[in-house]
């Protein structure tokens, strides 16, 4: 297993990461918090640079969900 691989499945590691860069910046709301009211509102006005910076701070929730959904459908 490569190092990438055990870091993805290590479940410290990645809600270390899902608190921090999933979350950041904290005020005045969550960064990704206002990414996605944007995006529901139509993404009107969005960049590129702006969709870059939602799949950076939402890939630390996917990896998230991935891990939950792994923990959950094994059982």
């Amino acid at each position: 297993m490569s190092f990438l691989q055990k870091l993805i499945n290590d479940w410290r590691f990645v809600v270390l990461l899902t608190l921090t860069l999933g979350l950041a910046p904290y005020l005045p709301e969550p960064h990704i918090l206002g990414k996605i009211r944007w995006i529901l509102g139509g993404a009107r006005g969005m960049g590129l640079i702006d969709w870059l910076d939602f799949v950076l701070h939402a890939t630390p929730w996917l990896l998230l969900l991935r891990l939950l959904n792994k923990r959950f459908s094994n059982e």
